[in-house]
């Protein structure tokens, strides 16, 4: 049986030359497998000089009741009314020096639903206190540090290649996730 793209979460891990300490970033690729993806990661990361490593990832195939699937654009053109959004939410702990961060998937029509959604995630009603209630944005309103439509921050050659597709689902099944560090040249085809 022939694998099937997916849509792949990877949350790279490097020390950038000149830096103290390990900085993180966050690649959305769609292939076959985790090791089809290992080129386009290091060109995704040039100032990292292929000294960067994975500290979590996911095959992403389900988020708030859908399963997204991958279609070429030559076969079919998708007619998705929904789009898929990365969300990274930043929050503070009192007298503790550190900005968390809180990735989120969601489904939505728009940007304002996918921030509604943020907000009943427990991150976002634990992570702050009065006077540290971390970015506020004046575009969005709420602490995001970060907020994207993954089909316009995919690398040109997926945008070209593949299109997101939403399919209703009642699946209870959760994508696993891949805690940990993991050297880019240790990834096998069985991942």
């Amino acid at each position: 049986m022939k694998n099937q793209a997916s849509l792949y979460m990877i949350m790279l891990g490097c020390k950038p030359k000149g830096r103290f300490t390990e900085q993180h970033d966050i690649f959305f690729g769609i292939a076959n497998s985790l090791v089809d993806l290992v080129e386009d990661l290091k060109l995704f990361w040039p100032e990292a000089k292929g000294q960067i490593h994975i500290d979590a990832w996911q095959k992403v195939t389900q988020v708030d009741g859908y399963t997204i699937e991958i279609i070429s654009k030559i076969e079919k053109t998708a007619t998705n009314q929904q789009q898929l959004f990365f969300i990274n939410l930043g929050g503070y702990k009192e007298n503790e020096f550190e900005e968390y961060h809180y990735k989120v998937l969601t489904v939505a029509q728009n940007k304002a639903e996918a921030i509604k959604k943020a907000k009943q995630t427990s991150f976002y009603k634990h992570y702050g206190f009065k006077g540290a209630t971390s970015h506020i944005d004046d575009k969005y309103g709420i602490d995001v540090d970060d907020l994207y439509d993954i089909q316009e921050i995919l690398a040109k050659q997926y945008k070209q290649k593949y299109q997101l597709h939403f399919k209703p689902s009642t699946s209870i099944y959760k994508d696993e996730l891949h805690i940990g560090y993991l050297k880019i040249d240790k990834i096998t085809s069985t991942m």
